[in-house]
């Protein structure tokens, strides 16, 4: 029995990725987009061989489909989901899954309510790059971990700045684009959660409306380790890499933060360096298998709604942080639904 996806947003994430990867499982099928202009939806179908295309949210969720893929700006995402979850659609959301943890954990708990299955799309856990060096920590190949870096600041193509540069109240700025993804790649590859976090922020000339451009963050986790992030959309010329340095070793991962199944993973111990193999299945062909599976009661998506409140919580203590000029500390509870 096939999968029948419904697209909530006639977006440029749908069209490069997440059709390819929903068509790419045997029992997945596309069978409408909605977007609020009639006319771009019908456009957006056509162009992408999709059946249907509708223009409210109302005509999607009484079509014949089973999920929806929510891949509109961020302030849309609480009351569509909200209405998916009372349709009886399970839910794969772009992140952030809100505009505030609040707000998240609302949709956590109305998906409970409904027995749906609700997903964050937080891709990066589904690199095999990421899933080789979150193996390599938890098997003790670098010993104790001590600190990581993310490098992650690039440079925002201009088809993609839009509302992300110029508008606040659409959830617009780099933190909640991308600092939401770092503070959940370093909570999967670490296995350990955030507990407080310190950060600045810039507007290096991109970004309009008193949103930010730039972050530099530090995290102090559970176990101890300190981290720090970069994220930029203004950064032309950067690579984006992560590290692990632990007591016995370091992982050194290059060209990994990215929406491709890329980049290399060395191991560098005493007993000198080791060019890691992993697997380069395309990330959200990964995503899809597994929130396929959790459909059907095997196991969860590769990041929950409970991740993303973790991922939006840590984003908002960021932005607390550089707002304040002081370190935030990110309450535990706050990820977590019991």
């Amino acid at each position: 029995m096939s999968v029948r996806w419904g697209l909530v947003g006639a977006s440029t994430i749908a069209r490069q990725f997440m059709i390819n990867a929903i068509r790419a499982q045997s029992d997945g099928e596309i069978a409408a987009v909605m977007s609020s202009s009639p006319e771009r939806a019908t456009a957006y179908a056509r162009e992408n061989g999709i059946p249907a295309a509708v223009s409210t949210l109302d005509a999607l969720l009484k079509s014949d489909i089973d999920a929806v893929y929510i891949s509109t700006t961020n302030e849309l995402h609480l009351e569509q989901a909200l209405a998916a979850a009372r349709a009886g659609k399970h839910v794969l959301c772009e992140k952030p899954l809100a505009l505030t943890s609040a707000d998240a954990r609302t949709m956590v708990a109305a998906a409970r309510a409904a027995g749906i299955v609700l997903g964050t799309n937080h891709h990066l856990r589904n690199a095999g790059a990421h899933r080789a060096m979150r193996e390599a920590i938890a098997a003790g190949r670098i010993g104790k971990p001590i600190a990581a870096r993310v490098f992650h600041s690039v440079y925002l193509p201009e088809n993609l700045q839009g509302w992300r540069i110029t508008r606040p109240e659409a959830g617009g700025g780099v933190v909640l684009d991308i600092t939401v993804h770092d503070a959940d790649t370093l909570r999967f590859v670490l296995g350990d959660d955030p507990l407080e976090v310190s950060a600045f922020t810039q507007s290096a000339g991109m970004a309009g409306s008193g949103l930010e451009d730039g972050a530099m963050c530090i995290w102090r986790f559970k176990s101890g380790v300190i981290a720090q992030s970069h994220e930029g959309f203004t950064t032309k010329f950067a690579d984006t890499g992560f590290e692990v340095h632990g007591s016995d070793g370091s992982l050194i991962a290059s060209n990994v933060m990215t929406q491709k199944p890329a980049g290399s993973v060395m191991l560098r111990t005493a007993k000198g360096e080791e060019q890691l193999s992993f697997d380069r299945e395309d990330l959200y062909s990964r995503s899809l298998r597994q929130f396929h599976a959790a459909i059907r009661g095997k196991g969860q998506p590769s990041a929950t709604g409970e991740d993303g409140i973790w991922s939006l919580t840590a984003a908002e203590a960021a932005l607390q942080s550089a707002n304040s000029g002081k370190a935030v500390k990110i309450d535990p509870k706050l990820g977590s639904m019991d």
